[in-house]
């Protein structure tokens, strides 16, 4: 087809061609940004999503340190409880449960405690106080993991904030314009800006809940052993108090087993 074209027009074609490379040549490239550079440009909501990063990752360190089986019961423990129980060894017992620092031990100290000190009462009341406390121990467990749901929730909630501030800065900045060029530049930036905050907001609360949801299974389990637990120490307890009933000496006031009545 070319070489049936006049002369002028191959040479026409040739220097179009040549004049074509050099302008894909000098395309602009590609800029990359870096991460820094990516949370700079959210805005000033990235502070407090930051901030609640650092906190997620406080939380889940702490609570897989505290939220485990030994924290809660833990056997050693309770092969103590009992051995110190069939001796009815009370105050041993006590003493026993201010060393250690797990839910169980806590329970288990109240209620002796209230026996020590009212070796008179109904064993009824030993139990209340033992179910009083493990209610307690097991609110505490329960709401300790609430402060991930609640990053988990307020989160998002932060990255919609930086999202509408974003779009609002942008169309301002687009309105007051007047070239067409750095209408589009500015617009691209505050578009930016409000996505930045929102997948920020969601890269903090998505791990939050997935963590609060992990321990909060955890929780429930280590309850439900602690409620077994705490039903065999007050099971065995009771029978050891019914056979052999403390009495407050009346020399020192130390508790000490009638035996033969």
């Amino acid at each position: 087809m070319i070489r049936h074209l006049p002369h002028a027009a191959v040479l026409s074609l040739a220097s179009g061609t040549l004049h074509a490379a050099p302008s894909a040549a000098t395309a602009p490239a590609v800029q990359r940004m870096d991460l820094l550079e990516i949370i700079s440009a959210g805005g000033v909501m990235m502070y407090p999503l930051a901030l609640m990063s650092v906190a997620c990752v406080v939380l889940v360190l702490i609570y897989l340190l505290a939220i485990r089986r030994n924290a809660v019961v833990s056997d050693r423990f309770m092969e103590t409880a009992e051995s110190l129980i069939r001796k009815r060894d009370y105050r041993g017992l006590a003493d026993q449960c201010r060393t250690r620092n797990e839910c169980m031990a806590r329970l288990t100290q109240k209620a002796v405690d209230f026996l020590i000190q009212h070796p008179a009462a109904s064993f009824d009341g030993v139990r209340e106080v033992a179910e009083a406390e493990g209610s307690r121990q097991a609110s505490l467990l329960s709401s300790r993991i609430t402060y991930l749901a609640d990053i988990g929730a307020i989160a998002p909630m932060v990255g919609l904030l930086g999202t509408v501030l974003g779009m609002i800065k942008a169309f301002l900045q687009v309105s007051s314009g007047d070239v067409q060029g750095v209408r589009q530049m500015e617009l691209a930036e505050g578009v930016s800006e409000a996505l930045v905050t929102t997948a920020a907001g969601l890269m903090i609360g998505i791990p939050a809940l997935v963590f609060y949801s992990i321990f909060r299974g955890r929780v429930q389990k280590y309850i439900a052993e602690l409620e077994a637990a705490a039903t065999h120490l007050m099971a065995l307890l009771q029978s050891q108090v019914d056979r052999h009933p403390p009495l407050p000496s009346p020399l020192g006031g130390e508790l000490k087993d009638v035996r033969g009545i």
